[in-house]
């Protein structure tokens, strides 16, 4: 039975998040039926992230099996086709090998949180990034980040709802930087705790606005105690970029 990768993009507003659940529609639920119209076949699609409600993707990645042999390109456009008017596209498909898994096999994820740092509301860029209007020094946030990478328990940064086995996380990387009002959170690591990125971006606002220092952060971070997060950033501003295998 053929295996194939999806390479997916979607605005995570009018979603329930990525994984399937009774409460609304999910972005997984919204492809699968696309795969149900397109081939007659009821598939369960496994993906790399769990994104929340309101998280963005624009590099999620997804494996399916499907009982006939499509080509890669023709798979896409047809399932582009049925996901209309949907906020979902599918950027690229691929066959791969049989043991493969959009979860298990990666090595990788990139998130992506944008902050809009201004006083004026957003226009264009609305449900796309978090407005904060008191001045953020991203360089300070950036300093401060660096002492969250490395492996560390981040309890701290964990959802109380968060399933995970251990709170034992090593982050890769984060980097914070400005481009005029606005300032890019870019971080990676092999997986991530549930609402990790959001807790960590939001706690090193205050590091931005001059409410914590960056011996604030680190005292939170060796705590292993949710209620020293500084607050959860909204899902508007994060986003799933990409999944290395």
């Amino acid at each position: 039975m053929p295996r194939y990768k999806l390479t997916i993009e979607y605005d995570g507003g009018p979603f329930v998040g990525w994984q399937r659940q009774a409460n609304g529609l999910s972005a997984q639920e919204a492809i699968e039926t696309a795969v149900l119209a397109l081939t007659g076949e009821d598939v369960r699609i496994q993906g790399a992230g769990r994104t929340d409600a309101g998280v963005h993707a624009l590099g999620q990645c997804a494996s399916l099996d499907l009982s006939r042999d499509w080509r890669p390109d023709v798979l896409r456009d047809a399932l582009n086709a049925w996901l209309r008017p949907r906020p979902v596209a599918i950027l690229s498909a691929e066959r791969v090998a049989e043991d493969f898994s959009a979860r298990f096999s990666a090595i990788r994820r990139h998130y992506l949180y944008r902050i809009v740092n201004r006083r004026a509301p957003l226009a264009l860029m609305a449900g796309q990034a978090w407005l904060v209007r008191r001045r953020l020094d991203a360089g300070a946030m950036h300093d401060a980040a660096q002492l969250l990478v490395g492996r560390h328990d981040f309890s701290t940064f964990r959802d109380s709802d968060c399933q995970a086995a251990s709170p034992l996380r090593t982050l890769e990387r984060f980097d914070v930087s400005r481009d005029g009002d606005l300032i890019e959170c870019r971080v990676a690591a092999r997986s991530f705790l549930h609402s990790q990125v959001r807790s960590m971006v939001g706690s090193l606002e205050h590091v931005g606005c001059g409410k914590w220092s960056a011996g604030a952060l680190r005292g939170a971070l060796e705590a292993r105690d949710r209620r020293r997060c500084g607050q959860v950033a909204p899902p508007d501003g994060l986003y799933l970029t990409q999944v290395d295998y």
